[in-house]
């Protein structure tokens, strides 16, 4: 990479652009984080990972059902929670060794939490993107990320869950225009 980038992550991917942030430094010219996991250790279920609960529990992620709820709990409007969203929502399931890739990562501890100490070694411009009503993690954690990275701002999307970027995506993509024009 020629020079600095914009590194934006939602969610799990949020985690892994703070994990990136921090292990490049000189890559990353600025940080948006849309509702974005890292706060919160891994999973004490983790543990009990082992054949067959692990294979059990990853066949438990892929239930319809389960998929149909977790898309509905992920928007504030449910009307946005459409089947096309759901097959969306569910592709990585498809992935070749999915099953395996999922019980290793929470075998691993996954992304554990970050210290607000770490995440204070964040230097760049960030800014936090959350919905105002998430329901998969809460907004908690946003004010969290918002205290522990120095220069960072924290924008609420109005009326708006665990998605912004799939619910409200005219507002997001208009905050993240705004704040890559910023010197």
């Amino acid at each position: 990479i020629n020079q600095p980038m914009i590194l934006v992550g939602a969610s799990m991917g949020g985690a892994a652009a703070i994990d990136f942030t921090l292990t490049y430094p000189e890559i990353v010219k600025k940080l948006v984080l849309i509702d974005s996991a890292g706060l919160i250790g891994s999973s004490p279920l983790a543990k009990y990972m082992f054949p067959p609960f692990d294979y059990l529990a990853a066949q438990f992620l892929r239930n319809p059902r389960v998929r149909q709820s977790i898309s509905r709990a992920a928007y504030k409007n449910k009307s946005l929670a459409t089947i096309d969203a759901q097959l969306c929502a569910a592709l990585h399931l498809e992935c070749p060794n999915w099953q395996q890739a999922l019980i290793a990562f929470t075998k691993s501890g996954g992304y554990t939490a970050f210290r607000f100490k770490k995440l204070g070694e964040i230097q760049q411009p960030t800014l936090i993107l959350w919905g105002d009503s998430d329901r998969i993690l809460g907004t908690k954690d946003a004010k969290r990320f918002n205290r522990a990275i120095p220069n960072s701002q924290l924008i609420w999307i109005q009326d708006c869950g665990h998605v912004p970027h799939l619910e409200q995506p005219q507002i997001t993509a208009q905050h993240i225009l705004e704040f890559s024009e910023k010197d």
